[in-house]
């Protein structure tokens, strides 16, 4: 557990160190990303996102796990 927490923190402290140039990544416009918008109601589901997310969570899983 207290792996886990590590790897928690020193991710979490490198995202916010390289926020500037992260927020420029285009996660969460991607094509494929679903965004219905009607008047007064924008409906977001990032499918596409989601799937790449999870694949590079996969494969930092089993980098670290080995």
């Amino acid at each position: 557990m207290q792996k886990v927490l590590v790897i928690l923190g020193v991710t979490l402290i490198l995202v916010a160190l390289l926020w500037p140039w992260l927020k420029h990544i285009p996660l969460g416009r991607l094509p494929g990303d679903i965004i219905i918008r009607r008047e007064g109601f924008t409906f977001f589901f990032p499918i596409t996102t989601m799937i790449l997310v999870s694949v590079l969570l996969s494969v930092l899983a089993l980098f670290f796990r080995r």
